[in-house]
């Protein structure tokens, strides 16, 4: 089942719940956000706001924090740690980039 089917079924649940009733922002537009798909876009922010993150946006956290980690880090032995953990956090989201592209075909 694609994205846009099962995020219209979530949200059409949800709303005969009352769980979109006197929520911030109600009413008013969503905020403009850079290029890409706004319908993916909006249901990353909806459940992001729900406290539930898709493993992709958790891997891009997790790389800039450790990319964070390796500008601070001087001592040999734990930059090489530290880029090791580096390679394998940019890997595993690269394949979920790439696993959400075949996905959704794009």
């Amino acid at each position: 089942m694609k994205f846009s089917k099962l995020s219209e079924r979530q949200i059409l649940k949800a709303q005969a719940e009352g769980q979109f009733d006197n929520l911030k922002g109600a009413g008013k537009p969503l905020p403009p956000v850079g290029g890409g798909d706004y319908a993916e876009e909006a249901g990353f922010r909806i459940m992001a706001e729900a406290g539930a993150l898709p493993k992709e946006i958790e891997l891009r956290k997790a790389v800039q924090a450790q990319a964070e980690v390796l500008k601070a880090t001087t001592d040999p032995e734990r930059r090489k740690e530290g880029m090791r953990k580096f390679a394998e956090l940019t890997q595993a989201l690269a394949i979920q980039e790439e696993a959400r592209r075949k996905y959704y075909g794009g």
